[in-house]
């Protein structure tokens, strides 16, 4: 099952690489951000993937399968922010992120590292987002997303909601963070002093029309794929419980 998987995900991200049509401007792009922002979101960033890295080291120590599902979440993830749904109204695009899924599969730290993978891959290879604004990318995608993922699910699943309703929600609640942080670093970033507010109403306002809908579309993928493991691999789900409970944090 994991093989016949990797085998999917690896041939849809050869003919996404393949599309001869130019790519849309994903993410935020390269050189968007003025430098002291970009720096503060490479700092703030880099602490959480140090701290992902350090709780991925742990758990392959002790759970030597950990490790082909952590492979398996980085292609998701990357594929999946490779589909672009265009926004006309602004010339740019939105897309479905994949770190709710991540989040709880693997964990919202790990679902940061390979979030900050898949967009360094995408910066240097695909031309989706930048180098320089990559700090921000990994804080909105991979920091937020699966924040907002991971403590929406465990949340709901403490006030014993079914599994897939908290699976569903943490799926549009970690899509529309990741957004609603995007637009607060845009706003931060290029709003003149005083303006940054009605700049991020601006941006949420354009993006609207286009990311509630993704977002509730990324739920029912998120709320699928973890029924789905729940129902054929029950296991994975278990392993990623062990994993949180061992490493002495619910991380």
């Amino acid at each position: 099952m994991k093989s016949k998987l990797l085998y999917i995900l690896a041939a849809l991200s050869g003919m996404l690489i393949a599309l001869p049509e130019p790519a849309f401007a994903m993410h935020i792009s390269e050189g968007i951000l003025p430098l002291g922002w970009a720096l503060t979101w490479y700092l703030v960033a880099a602490l959480f993937v140090g701290w992902g890295l350090i709780i991925i080291k742990q758990r392959l120590l002790r759970f030597p399968q950990y490790k082909p599902l952590l492979g398996l979440m980085g292609a998701a993830v990357f594929v999946i922010s490779c589909l672009p749904i265009p926004v006309p109204i602004v010339g740019s695009c939105s897309h479905p992120c994949g770190t709710g899924l991540a989040a709880i599969l693997i964990g919202p730290l790990a679902s940061i590292v390979v979030a900050a993978v898949a967009l360094l891959i995408q910066a240097l290879f695909l031309a989706h987002g930048g180098l320089s604004t990559l700090g921000g990318n990994i804080l909105s995608m991979g920091v937020a997303g699966s924040l907002a993922g991971w403590f929406t699910y465990i949340g709901l699943k403490r006030l014993k909601v079914p599994m897939a309703v908290a699976a569903f929600i943490a799926g549009c609640m970690a899509d529309w963070a990741t957004y609603a942080t995007t637009a607060a670093e845009l706003a931060l970033g290029l709003a003149d002093p005083g303006g940054a507010g009605k700049l991020f109403s601006a941006i949420c306002m354009a993006f609207a029309p286009t990311q509630i809908p993704l977002g509730i579309l990324e739920g029912f993928i998120t709320m699928g794929v973890v029924v789905f493991v729940k129902n054929r691999r029950p296991e994975i789900l278990d392993l990623s419980l062990t994993c949180h409970k061992t490493a002495g944090v619910s991380a």
